[in-house]
Formats: structure tokens, sequence, C-alpha cells
């Protein structure tokens, strides 16, 4: 009882109740205020801690949206070109006359045409290499192709990027057992940066131009062999002529008649027939 009553005691018990009147107060102002900044003061005086307002983090995050969908239309819009430029392309190489290989730069048949898939005779070429697919191949060292032993030697310089092969003719034998004659050129096909992105080749079919060839150079020989036929026929026929006009024997004159009508009559067939045989490849042409 006597400390209750002492007054040191009271004075430090009254400051003890002050102090936790006072902890409870503040930290009840505290809890007020900072509830008040974030519904009230933050809308009205929007302050985040680098000092900028947040309504500019909103704009920025608004602009970035934008770029966003901006970007993703271009990207869009650039695959839509890009799908429009394939299509195109691929219309244009399908109507092509002439074949059309593209390799990687593996040396693999990535694409061909169906003018290609036609002449070489493969339903798929996609994935062969040039030996596979030109196995049927030999090679006319006189038309581009001198010392290559194989059509992958004649093409290495196009392959691996070094330089076009042009004008190449080779004799193709077809799987089915046909017989062609192809005109090839190889180009390699650099980047911006001169690194290899692949090699095209074109093959052309000149197999009808060298029946052709073939047969106006056995149509020269031919008349070339009939002219001097011919020539030794009217030799012969002038001959007999001028012992004609010189003869006095009955016998020998009718002799030499004969013979003269003979030699006519046999010239006479030479040209029918090859009259005949000019008027064939005419009409074969």
């Amino acid at each position: 009882m006597k400390l209750l009553l002492n007054p040191m005691f009271l004075r430090m018990g009254a400051l003890l109740v002050l102090a936790v009147a006072a902890f409870v107060l503040g930290a009840f102002a505290i809890h007020r205020l900072r509830k008040n900044l974030v519904t009230d003061g933050l809308t009205q005086f929007p302050m985040p801690s680098d000092g900028l307002p947040v309504h500019a983090y909103h704009a920025v995050i608004q602009q970035l949206k934008q770029q966003k969908h901006e970007l993703t239309a271009q990207q869009l819009a650039d695959r839509r070109r890009a799908k429009t430029s394939d299509t195109l392309s691929a219309t244009v190489l399908a109507n092509l006359s002439c074949g059309v290989l593209f390799f990687n730069p593996s040396g693999l048949v990535r694409q061909a045409n169906t003018a290609a898939r036609e002449l070489l005779g493969f339903a798929a070429p996609v994935g062969m290499n040039v030996v596979e697919l030109f196995r049927f191949a030999t090679i006319r060292p006189e038309t581009g192709g001198a010392g290559s032993t194989s059509i992958a030697e004649a093409l290495a310089p196009a392959l691996s990027g070094q330089s076009a092969v042009r004008g190449l003719i080779m004799d193709y034998a077809t799987p089915e057992g046909g017989a062609l004659v192809l005109e090839l050129t190889a180009s390699p096909v650099l980047a911006e940066d001169a690194s290899l992105l692949g090699t095209s080749i074109l093959l052309n079919d000149k197999t009808e131009i060298e029946w052709m060839r073939r047969e106006g150079q056995m149509h020269q020989e031919i008349s070339s062999e009939m002219a001097l036929g011919l020539r030794n026929s009217l030799a012969t026929i002038a001959g007999y002529a001028q012992q004609l006009a010189q003869s006095r024997d009955p016998e020998l004159t009718r002799q030499l008649g004969d013979d003269i009508a003979n030699e006519a009559a046999r010239l006479d067939r030479t040209t029918v027939c090859f009259l005949a045989g000019a008027k064939s490849a005419t009409a074969g042409f």
C-alpha cells in the first residue's frame, strides 16, 4: 500500500498510461493516414517512389500496347505478302516448260517443278543429291564438261558457290528407258553477305532439236552421195552419147542406146527415192 501511495510511483504510472495512450493514438493516426493515402490521396496526388505521376506510367503502358498491336499487324501483313510471293513463285514455276531445281547448301534437292520431275522421271526428287538425280546422265565433253568424269564434278563449282556452269549438254536415260538430250545451267544463289543459300539448276529439253540436227546431217550426207551418183551417171551418159555420135555400126549404136536408156532409168529411180524421203522427213517435222 505504501508503494501505491508513493508519489514517485504514481507519477511513473501516469507517464506509462499517457505513453500507451499516445502510442495507440499515434498508431491509429498512422493507420488512418496510410488508408487515406491509398484510397484518396494517391488518386488526387499520385506520386510513386521515383517521382513520376501514375498517369505517366499508364500512358507508357498504353503506348507499348499500341506498338505491340502495330507490330503484330505488320507481322501478319509480312506473312501474307510472303505467302502471296510463294504462291506466285510456285505458280510460275509450275507453268514453265523448262525444268527448275533448287538445291540447298548441303547439295540436296529442296524444290522441283513439274517439268523437272517429268523430264528426269522422278515423282518426288526432293531430298536427292546430284549423284542420285543424274546417275543416268552422260556428259558430252565438247559442250562444257571437258575434264569432268561425272556430273557431280561438272556441277561442283556451282554447288560450292564458286561460279555458274552454263551450256552443259548431257545424254540422259530416264528410269523408264527413254533417251533425252538435256541442256543444263547451274547458278549459285548467294545472300547479301555472300554466303551460299543454295544452287538453282535449269533444264532444257534439246531432244527434238538434236533429232532434227541429226536428220539434217543425215540428209546432207545422203544429198552428197546422191550428187556424186548423179555426177557419175551424167558422166556415163555423156560418154555413151559421144560413142553413139562417132559410131557407124548399127549394132553398136543400138547397144549404146540401150545403155543410155538404162542409165537414165536408174537415175530416175534414184531421184524419185530421194524426193520421197525428203517429203517424208518434211512431213515428220
